[in-house]
């Protein structure tokens, strides 16, 4: 049997991604690592794949990728991640963009028929159980990432935990009536969300009023409001400008689901005369670039980091030609700048 990047990664103690980097000479890689690296390559024996190689063993040199016709910051940073990556293991990206459910249908179909590719990411959509099946059948190396699947390999992160964390955030400062604003509630990360907002509010023994949460779905349907699903700035600010007309009775600190979101619903406060912290405390969700540029507390989730691990994974399947079933969890971290602070200060 062939030594593969997989035996030199375990020999090494280091994951395939840094033997490639070692291979390819990349300077994101101390010279004790690469030296570590070489040395198991030496010992082993191992060929990095060359053209050649790949001829022999019938494999393409492609990875395809399936995701929603999306342009947020999100999937920029996953497809630099990804794209980074796979620059550094000499494979192509192929990239079918999905603008209606029904084309992910056939896209899966193209993929499984035409062979083009040897491996498949699935980003931010759901996998139709037939198709599991399918691809399983077909010995194609699958990686879902942003959404989970108990029988695919996945990589995700720990939004219901991220955001109960950032309900506690706003809770600690004194804070009682928070709102949430979301993206549509269809959307497995805008779900999760929403659950660990309600959890914290609950073990804060505060009321989870049904009025104070708002996602895009619930909007008029203008086309603004629903690219990307709803986490974008016209979504944000239109929310915000419905929970202002309660008075009295609106929140005085809202858990945006992203930044997009956040940002949006601090145009329309800011438009309203409101100032923030002051008035209205505000927490969001990615740590986009524009968060630090507003001063926008947030909890911040490794968008880059994912990409880098969805190729990693997925070429370890290729490599060791294995068929095991790994879930991956990244957490969140809070980012505290000045759109937050204790209540009545």
């Amino acid at each position: 049997m062939s030594v593969t990047i997989y035996d030199v990664a375990r020999r090494a103690g280091v994951g395939i991604g840094t033997v490639s980097r070692a291979i390819n000479g990349s300077p994101q890689i101390r010279p004790e690592t690469k030296q570590r690296v070489m040395d198991a390559i030496r010992e082993l024996g191992y060929t990095p794949h060359t053209m050649a190689k790949r001829l022999a063993t019938k494999r393409i040199g492609i990875i395809a990728a399936i995701m929603p016709f999306y342009t947020g910051h999100f999937y920029q940073e996953l497809l630099r991640g990804i794209q980074k990556s796979l620059t550094e293991f000499e494979y192509d990206l192929l990239v079918h963009f999905v603008d209606k459910p029904e084309k992910l249908n056939a896209y899966l179909d193209r993929t499984l028929s035409e062979k083009r590719c040897d491996g498949l990411l699935v980003i931010s959509m759901d996998i139709p159980e037939e198709y599991v099946d399918q691809l399983q059948n077909a010995r194609l190396p699958v990686v879902v990432v942003d959404r989970g699947h108990d029988r695919l390999d996945c990589i995700q992160v720990e939004n219901e935990r991220g955001a109960y964390l950032a309900t506690q955030h706003l809770i600690r400062f004194g804070h009682h009536k928070i709102g949430m604003i979301s993206g549509n509630r269809h959307s497995e990360p805008a779900k999760q969300r929403y659950q660990g907002y309600a959890r914290a509010m609950r073990e804060a023994g505060l009321t989870v009023k049904p009025e104070w949460f708002i996602s895009a779905d619930m909007l008029e349907t203008t086309p603004k409001i629903q690219q990307n699903d709803g986490f974008n700035i016209h979504a944000g600010r239109v929310a915000m400008k419905r929970l202002l007309q309660m008075g009295e009775e609106r929140p005085t600190a809202i858990f945006a689901a992203s930044d997009i979101l956040a940002i949006g619903a601090m145009r329309a406060a800011n438009e309203a005369g409101l100032r923030i912290p002051d008035d209205l405390a505000v927490i969001g969700f990615d740590d986009i670039e524009l968060a630090d540029y507003l001063s926008l507390t947030t909890m911040q989730q490794p968008m880059y980091e994912m990409g880098k691990m969805a190729v990693d994974r997925i070429m370890e399947k290729i490599e060791a030609e294995t068929e095991e079933v790994r879930q991956f969890r990244l957490t969140t971290r809070l980012i505290e700048r000045s759109s937050t602070r204790q209540a009545g200060r």
